[in-house]
Formats: structure tokens, C-alpha cells, sequence
């Protein structure tokens, strides 16, 4: 028997299950893993089921030359933990103090967003009227979440933004982020061959609101 303690918790057990075929020089069976963790089969047989849904863990086709029905085998895949956690925000605010860094951060931002806009969108679309476009992108803001909302001012079109997905590194970095979010605009716009593009976006123009302008597309360089 094995000197590993017996986990209280689903989550600490199945962690057991994966350490010891992680351990392990060969595939394990069943029956090898309960005797090494003092557990009943049953126990481990659902643990597996699981990692083996979530990728950890891998079935072993059996020996079949011996007699007998061969027990199954299984084995962990080797890989970096993916039930770890993650330091996205971490990776967001380095990649922006880069930018931040650059001798025209608001233009590298603004090429970066407009690239990314540009991926984000199947086109070209062509043919579709100013409604339509800005209706195409209102929806596309709303799946970033941004929480747009149609507006109008003088007979401009605008698009009313009262989340950012970013805000923390907005309110700290908006040289770098609200030019992002502009490329992104405008590259989106750009493969569906928008009549209208953003010409501009003020940001925070209200606590909970930032403000995108549009304009025909020939307005903007």
C-alpha cells in the first residue's frame, strides 16, 4: 500500500489518481491504482472517466496475447497542467506597458487592434448598406462585451460603449487600449466593406460611457 494519505475531497482524489499514474513508469490498471491510493476501484474507475474526458489521461490498448480478458491500462498524457491558474491579466498589462514603451504607442495600438478587428470577421461582405454595417458591428461589440448601444447626434451615427472588457488597463493605459478598441472597429468594418467606418472614440466621455463616431468611409484616412 501506498503512504499517500487518503484525499477527503472529489477534487483532491482525482489530483491523487493523476500524481500516481503521473509517477508511474508504465500504465496502470484499474485495480493497481485503488491498491496504490487504498481505495475502492469504483472510486477510481469514476476518476478516470473524468480525466480521461479532460484530456489528462489516456486508455492503453491491453496486451491481448496473454489469456484471459485484459484489464484496461491507462496512462497520463504528458503536458503541463492545465487545471492550474491563469495570469491573464498579468500577460495583458506587460504586452501594454510594451506598447506604452513605443515611440507611437497609440499608433502601434491603433495597426494592432485594426489587424485583430480584421480576424474577427468573415468578409468581404460588400454591398451592405450604412444600417446593415453598423448593425454588423453593434453585434460584434456586444460579443466582445462592450455592451453597445445605438446613438445619434445631429444626424451622426454613434455607438454608445457602457462596458469595457478591459477597464482596469483602460482607466491606467487608455493611450494603448481605447486605440486598440478603435482598430478593432475599424478592422472589422474594413473586411466587411462598411460604407462607414469609426472615425473616432472618446473615451469615459461620461463615468459608464464611452462614445464611438462614425462616418462615411472616405472621411477617414
Amino acid at each position: 500500500m501506498s503512504n499517500i494519505a487518503r484525499p477527503a475531497h472529489d477534487a483532491d482524489r482525482r489530483r491523487a489518481v493523476l500524481q500516481v499514474l503521473k509517477a508511474a513508469t508504465a500504465p496502470m490498471s484499474i485495480a493497481a491504482i485503488a491498491e496504490h491510493l487504498d481505495v475502492h476501484p469504483n472510486t477510481v474507475r469514476f476518476h478516470l472517466d473524468g480525466l480521461v474526458r479532460d484530456g489528462r489521461v489516456e486508455r492503453v490498448t491491453p496486451d491481448h496475447r496473454r489469456p484471459g480478458r485484459p484489464p484496461l491500462m491507462f496512462r497520463a498524457i504528458r503536458q503541463m497542467d492545465r487545471g492550474g491558474a491563469r495570469r491573464y491579466q498579468l500577460l495583458a498589462e506587460i504586452l501594454t506597458l510594451g506598447f506604452a514603451d513605443e515611440r507611437d504607442p497609440s499608433g502601434k495600438a491603433l495597426a494592432a487592434g485594426r489587424a485583430w478587428g480584421q480576424r474577427l470577421v468573415s468578409g468581404p461582405a460588400g454591398g451592405m448598406r450604412t444600417e446593415e454595417s453598423i448593425d454588423h458591428l453593434v453585434g460584434l461589440l456586444d460579443d466582445l462585451g462592450f455592451a453597445p448601444e445605438r446613438r445619434g447626434s445631429a444626424g451622426e451615427h454613434q455607438i454608445g460603449l457602457r462596458h469595457c472588457p478591459f477597464l482596469e488597463l483602460a482607466e491606467t493605459r487608455s493611450s494603448v487600449v481605447c486605440p486598440i478598441h478603435l482598430g478593432i472597429m475599424r478592422g472589422a468594418m474594413d473586411i466587411i466593406q462598411a460604407p462607414v467606418t469609426v472615425d473616432r472614440l472618446d473615451a469615459f466621455v461620461e463615468p459608464d460611457l464611452c462614445v464611438a463616431h462614425l462616418g462615411p468611409r472616405e472621411a477617414t484616412t
